[in-house]
């Protein structure tokens, strides 16, 4: 049980660790990115990528914030942030065509895991803060039902973010064919670009790899918490 108690900050550290770092590397694809002119604006780009796959209902609006890109499945609506809704540079290039790849999949049979994802987000978030907080409390308070519910609204989360997983893969893969097939970019920015779109896709890796960490402490956590009543 000692070792078990030593190890446990330790699965902390390596969680924390493993978001930050991904958020780190996410952000220097993207910042190197945004360094590099491209020929359209994300509206263009994501407009062109929609139509090249009949998706010309799609409405593709501006919306308030910093990287807060995002396809809304239940309005059909597009939203792009003004750095990359203006942004003429292949990091808004690459965000543009992600998302733009979420309204393909909803088009598609990717339909029904996109629908799931949607009706899950509010329960995750949810689980998310508290059920940290009931299973610390749990710990702290050495009052095992805290810690229980806290661990089941906290595998919300962990679920959710492996459904998400491949959609998030799989819209980048969609966009990148169809940059490819309506010419959007060069043959020497598709990388780069391809790059920007799969740092998006791959924090999602991080924040599971994360949660999944975390998940494994506190069920440890729990079961030292039994042996030692016993």
């Amino acid at each position: 049980m000692e070792a078990l108690d030593s190890l446990l900050p330790w699965g902390t550290v390596s969680a924390l660790g493993i978001a930050l770092g991904s958020q780190i590397v996410t952000q220097a694809i993207y910042a190197r990115a945004a360094r590099n002119p491209a020929r359209l604006s994300g509206y263009a780009v994501a407009r062109q990528v929609l139509d090249g796959s009949g998706l010309y209902d799609i409405e593709v609006v501006q919306v308030p914030g910093h990287l807060n890109d995002y396809y809304d499945v239940r309005r059909r609506v597009l939203q792009l942030s003004p750095d990359i809704y203006h942004g003429r540079y292949l990091a808004a290039t690459g965000i543009a065509a992600h998302e733009a790849g979420h309204a393909i999949q909803a088009a598609g049979r990717w339909k029904r895991w996109l629908a799931i994802r949607e009706a899950a987000v509010p329960a995750a978030s949810f689980g998310s803060g508290a059920g940290i907080l009931l299973a610390i409390a749990g710990l702290v308070m050495q009052f095992p039902p805290f810690l229980s519910l806290g661990m089941l609204l906290f595998t919300s989360t962990v679920l959710l973010q492996l459904v998400n997983l491949p959609l998030e893969l799989h819209a980048s893969a969609s966009a990148g064919r169809m940059l490819v097939q309506l010419h959007l970019v060069r043959d020497d920015q598709l990388q780069r670009v391809r790059r920007v779109m799969f740092a998006a896709a791959w924090t999602y890796v991080g924040a599971t790899l994360q949660s999944i960490l975390m998940l494994i402490q506190y069920a440890a956590a729990a079961c030292h918490r039994r042996d030692s009543d016993t």
